[in-house]
């Protein structure tokens, strides 16, 4: 691999065009070979959506809208710009992926361009160069948001999986990095990087189940693994419906038990964690992911939307920030269960 960083992110994408099915779009850059990808000249494919920026294409949504608290008032103010500019940076990412019109080759080309711009090959994409300035003035590199641009990339070409190992390798790109960022930001030890991997992944998992019925319907994707489904004696199809079957029913309520113990692994992140605004932070998140596992296995996310109410959202913020601050009064270490989330 070259020294060049747009030549860089290129043979990154071309590395997984080689070994992940191209599910989406075969036309343009997405439906090339990796010969004939690597024989067009750089600003083809970095340059490709020059009509416009990345920001254009956000959805509207902002970190009030997701299922954990970003850069919240626990965390030092002193941070929060730092991780404002992360998030910025990955919504957009995210945001590009799940375009609704945008074709596959538009998004990769726009991720490329995220990408080159991150690291330092142009000024025109807002959020590359908020957060490469931001890093810049820490001394962090941008290893953990070039990691989520893989997923984002995976969102593009890849539409299905085949087993619980692809999910989790999905969530080693999409989700790991986010908490391991945290934690670098924080100048913690890579040694709490095991149970952050693993809440970080619950999660994304969360989410996957949360979302089944409307990442199928309006971009044809599904993360449900296919070796699930089938074991159920679900299909894809019924994540179409109104209502899950009983076949879906059991599948969905199936992962969310398997995703409950992957959860569990977490559980000692917040007493690893030196930093007390963050450790009360992670307790807080701990409590929103396990509440909403617990009603993803009694509830049907295909008919009814399984999310935390603003009641829930003060009662378990409330209620990770006491039980994180009365351990560390007393010194208590947190209870962690042994859990086998990560094996096939």
């Amino acid at each position: 691999m070259g020294s060049d960083p747009q030549r860089a992110a290129i043979d990154r994408q071309d590395w997984f065009c080689g070994i992940i099915p191209l599910y989406g779009g075969r036309g343009g850059i997405a439906g090339m070979s990796p010969r004939e990808r690597k024989s067009l000249p750089v600003q083809t494919i970095v340059n490709q959506p020059s009509m416009t920026s990345a920001s254009e294409l956000r959805s509207g949504k902002g970190d009030r809208d997701e299922n954990f608290p970003v850069a919240s008032w626990i965390i030092h103010p002193r941070h929060r710009a730092l991780i404002l500019a992360y998030y910025n940076f990955v919504r957009t990412a995210d945001d590009i992926a799940d375009h609704a019109t945008l074709p596959p080759d538009q998004k990769l080309a726009y991720l490329d361009l995220l990408e080159a711009e991150l690291l330092g090959k142009g000024d025109t994409q807002a959020e590359a160069v908020t957060l490469r300035r931001a890093l810049a003035e820490r001394g962090m590199a941008p290893r953990h948001a070039l990691d989520v641009l893989i997923a984002f990339r995976m969102d593009v070409t890849k539409l299905r999986y085949e087993n619980w190992d692809e999910v989790i390798n999905y969530c080693r790109y999409s989700a790991m990095p986010v908490g391991r960022f945290m934690l670098d930001v924080h100048g913690e030890s890579t040694s709490t990087w095991a149970a952050s991997d693993a809440l970080c992944a619950g999660l994304q998992i969360n989410n996957h189940l949360q979302d089944c019925g409307k990442d199928f319907r309006e971009l044809n994707r599904v993360y449900l693994p296919r070796d699930a489904l089938a074991a159920h004696g679900a299909s894809v199809e019924q994540l179409g419906l109104a209502q899950s079957p009983p076949a879906m029913l059991a599948c969905l309520q199936s992962l969310a038990a398997r995703n409950e113990a992957l959860l569990n692994e977490g559980r000692s992140l917040a007493a690893e964690i030196r930093d007390f605004r963050l450790g009360v932070d992670v307790s807080v998140i701990q409590a929103y992911a396990d509440r909403i596992v617990r009603l993803l296995k009694v509830r049907d996310p295909l008919r009814e939307r399984v999310h935390l109410n603003k009641f829930e959202l003060l009662a378990f913020s409330l209620a990770g920030m006491i039980g994180e601050a009365g351990r560390r009064a007393i010194g208590r270490k947190a209870i962690s269960r042994p859990g086998t989330a990560h094996d096939a």
